[in-house]
């Protein structure tokens, strides 16, 4: 197992590194191929701040948000986000409900200033924050800014104790208690808290941005907990911990086909079938992803379809669908196409 666990892992670096070029945050590019510079032109009265030499530090959900700020008689008059990993969806939303609120502002303002975060997209919109922040303070005292003190008020935010609770009593109880009304009260709560409150799950993306931007500082404390439900637990014996007791999709579609006694009887010819299915879906993705093609997959499977005002179409359509299927068929996502999950199968079961 521990072989098969490595060398996914190696798979999935190499992925981060086509994805991004870096590495636990470390950028693999040549050197000198980025400018280094903060300002990049102009005069005292109109130039233009580049945040990558300053704010490289500050992680949103896939990676450092590089802006390219424009002041202009003492104000924030444009604001350019460079290329990024986020989840262009979300992003979206980051950019025209909170990038904008900045144009016009003096640095000053900027810094003194206590936006409210996008809801759904809360670590790219802190990133942006801090990163502004961090533009600003070079445009006032025009020298480098030191690196931000880590914020341990999150721990004691509502939502992250709430959720911490959840992922807790998901990952500790089922060791010691088997339960059928307990499982409910856990799927439920998943759904409720880690899908549509928090928006907190295991996915393709947020492992490969882990593996090339590294861990992203308080933020990453529950996730980093279910990645080790799913990677560590099989070790002792729970495969598929994460994904039975855990993953918010695969709650709801358990908690779907509960509604109904009736299922669609599926023979071991076809059971075979859907089982190749998956393993050559996965199989060409990952060579999609190898090849540099088609990466942006990552971004569409449909887990984010709980946060739906802001993903996209696609995302939630798959949602639907699985949701509704699991009437008839027991998890048909999770068990015939879910590429995260497959991945988790194979780290734990030999072929």
């Amino acid at each position: 197992m521990a072989v098969r666990l490595l060398t996914c892992a190696l798979m999935l670096l190499a992925v981060a590194v086509q994805r991004s070029g870096r590495i636990a945050g470390h950028n693999l590019a040549v050197a000198g191929a980025e400018s280094d510079s903060v300002v990049l032109s102009g005069t005292r009265e109109a130039f233009v701040i580049d945040t990558r030499a300053i704010a490289a530090d500050i992680k949103g959900y896939g990676g450092d948000i590089p802006l390219k700020i424009t002041v202009s008689n003492g104000k924030v008059s444009r604001i350019e986000p460079q290329r990024n990993a986020e989840t262009p969806e979300f992003f979206s939303e980051v950019q025209d409900r909170l990038l904008r609120q900045y144009t016009g502002m003096t640095p000053e303002e900027v810094l003194q200033s206590q936006l409210d975060a996008v809801s759904g997209a809360t670590l790219s919109s802190r990133a942006a924050m801090e990163t502004m922040k961090r533009g600003m303070e070079y445009a006032v005292n025009r020298q480098v800014p030191a690196k931000n003190a880590i914020d341990w008020s999150v721990l004691g935010s509502a939502r992250f104790v709430i959720s911490f609770c959840v992922v807790l009593m998901g990952a500790v109880v089922p060791l010691f208690v088997r339960n059928r009304r307990y499982r409910t009260i856990q799927l439920a709560l998943n759904v409720l808290v880690l899908g549509f409150w928090c928006g907190t799950f295991l996915s393709y993306s947020l492992i490969v941005n882990y593996l090339a931007n590294g861990l992203n500082r308080l933020y990453s404390v529950i996730p980093l907990f279910l990645l080790v439900t799913a990677f560590v637990y099989p070790f002792f014996g729970r495969k598929s911990h994460y994904c039975t007791w855990l993953c918010p999709l695969g709650s709801l579609q358990e908690l779907a086909g509960s509604c109904t006694k009736r299922k669609w009887k599926l023979s071991p010819e076809k059971l075979k079938y859907l089982d190749r299915f998956r393993d050559g879906l996965w199989a060409l993705l990952m060579l999609l992803m190898w090849s540099g093609v088609c990466l942006e997959w990552m971004d569409y499977e449909p887990f984010s379809a709980f946060l739906f005002t802001k993903a996209s179409w696609i995302v939630i359509v798959i949602a639907l669908v699985s949701v509704a299927l699991s009437f008839v068929v027991t998890r048909p996502y999770c068990r015939f196409v879910c590429p995260t999950g497959n991945l988790f199968r194979i780290t734990q079961n030999p072929r």
